[in-house]
């Protein structure tokens, strides 16, 4: 976990209700690479650990005979479950457990993922547990927004959510040091998930990254939903200037965009993969 950072229940509380509408999307065709690129034929369990409202394992049950979606948050989970419900999916369920709880007496997978999650665990020890669970050949699979995205070639239509805005509003309200639950991080979420695999004894990585390029329209509910849906400044942190903060949270976006909206191109997906040894039980 983060240097000097210890998990709490409180991390996303507030935020499920927020997150679909406020997050967006990975890239349309996530699902498809991931199964080419592993050769998924409906065979097999899938493991989404932090799962949160099911986005990535409710795109992915279809390759599976089952996916198992695990996460701490309670309303994550109900909302997961609504979503599959909507979706007609039957082959998900979800389980109350923090990746440190694996193997949680859940068996064996083909292949296990961490969307955006994977920073918030004991890293080395959820990865060693996370190769004990999976089949030889299976396969360790991290997701996120690509990073350091090269710049748009032609800027969108309308103006940009203002991302840099909202952060010094967040600092005013909650403090200069990013806040996580009920303590902070002082050096963000750590990377380089390439040596906690190695350590723990992957191999045959593969990178994939999917393009999105779409431009799609914001609304201030749209931005504001985005920023509830974050650990950093989820509902609870502002416990009785919540009203304060979105009121001024507003007025910030109402400056930015007079017309109330906004222009975001989606970003890529980054889609790494590792292996567990063919010879390894």
């Amino acid at each position: 976990m983060p240097d000097g950072w210890q998990w709490d229940s409180t991390l996303f509380r507030g935020s499920a209700a927020y997150y679909e509408r406020g997050r967006l999307p990975y890239a349309p065709g996530f699902a498809e690479t991931l199964a080419a690129a592993l050769g998924l034929d409906g065979r097999g369990r899938l493991l989404d650990v932090g799962c949160g409202p099911g986005i990535v394992a409710l795109a992915l049950a279809r390759f599976f005979a089952e996916a198992v979606g695990i996460d701490p948050d309670a309303d994550m989970l109900a909302e997961a479950g609504r979503r599959a419900e909507r979706r007609g999916v039957t082959n998900a369920r979800w389980v109350a457990a923090r990746a440190e709880d694996l193997p949680a007496g859940l068996g064996g997978f083909r292949v296990v993922v961490f969307a955006q999650s994977f920073h918030w665990t004991d890293r080395d020890r959820v990865a060693a547990t996370v190769r004990e669970m999976l089949e030889p050949g299976g396969a360790f699979v991290h997701m996120s927004d690509l990073k350091n995205p090269p710049a748009e070639p032609v800027p969108p239509p309308l103006p940009a959510p203002p991302y840099a805005r909202i952060g010094d509003l967040v600092r005013r309200y909650l403090g200069p040091v990013r806040r996580a639950g009920q303590g902070t991080l002082v050096n963000g979420t750590p990377n380089r998930e390439d040596l906690v695999l190695a350590r723990a004894g992957f191999e045959n990585f593969e990178r994939h990254i999917v393009p999105a390029g779409e431009v799609v329209d914001r609304t201030p509910d749209d931005i504001v939903a985005w920023v509830f849906s974050r650990s950093d400044s989820a509902p609870h942190l502002f416990g009785d200037r919540l009203e304060d903060f979105e009121r001024d949270l507003r007025e910030v976006l109402r400056h930015a965009s007079p017309d109330d909206r906004f222009a975001e191109r989606l970003p890529a997906t980054e889609i790494m993969t590792w292996r567990k040894p063919q010879g390894e039980r």
